[in-house]
């Protein structure tokens, strides 16, 4: 059975009372990734399903992912899908468990390093205090799922607001 999720959301909204832990810093939804098991069958699926193409696939060899988007027509948030390169045993382990499924949400922030030292000093887990190379040349950062309820959330530098002083990994 799955650990209860109301301590974890409790910290958090004591955490962000006043005003958010992340006020100023989040610009929107970024995407929705989805873990597969094939990059091909995934993303003809997806891409019939929101009639626009998987476009801007790549190997992120730093996280061991090939990743690909689906961007909606309009804008907005894209589905990211994620397919674990060999090696990427956490992926494996979570396809072997779920199958393919909802991996994570992502929010595009304007400044990653404060957002993560915003949360580090309130004792928000984090799986990244530093944020790290993600697909595009975005910098990316995780915060642990155990910090809400067990999701899985990760933050977003895009490229355009990236800092060039090479503090990704």
């Amino acid at each position: 059975m799955p650990a209860d999720p109301g301590p974890a959301y409790a910290r958090l909204a004591q955490l962000g009372a006043r005003g958010g832990l992340l006020a100023g810093l989040v610009v929107a939804v970024d995407h929705i990734g989805i873990c597969v098991a094939g990059m091909d069958d995934a993303g003809a699926a997806w891409s019939a399903l929101l009639g626009a193409p998987l476009v801007d696939r790549e190997d992120v060899e730093a996280q061991r992912t090939a990743a690909g988007f689906v961007r909606m027509p309009g804008g907005g948030a894209a589905v990211e899908l994620i397919c674990p390169l060999p090696g990427n045993a956490g992926l494996d382990r979570f396809l072997a468990q779920r199958g393919d499924a909802l991996h994570h949400v992502a929010f595009a922030v304007t400044d990653i390093a404060e957002a993560l030292a915003r949360l580090g000093v309130a004792g928000v887990e984090l799986i990244d205090r530093a944020p790290r190379a993600g697909a595009g040349g975005h910098l990316v950062a995780f915060l642990h799922p155990r910090a809400l309820g067990g999701t899985l959330v990760e933050l977003v530098q895009r490229a355009e607001h990236a800092d060039t002083r090479g503090d990704a990994t």
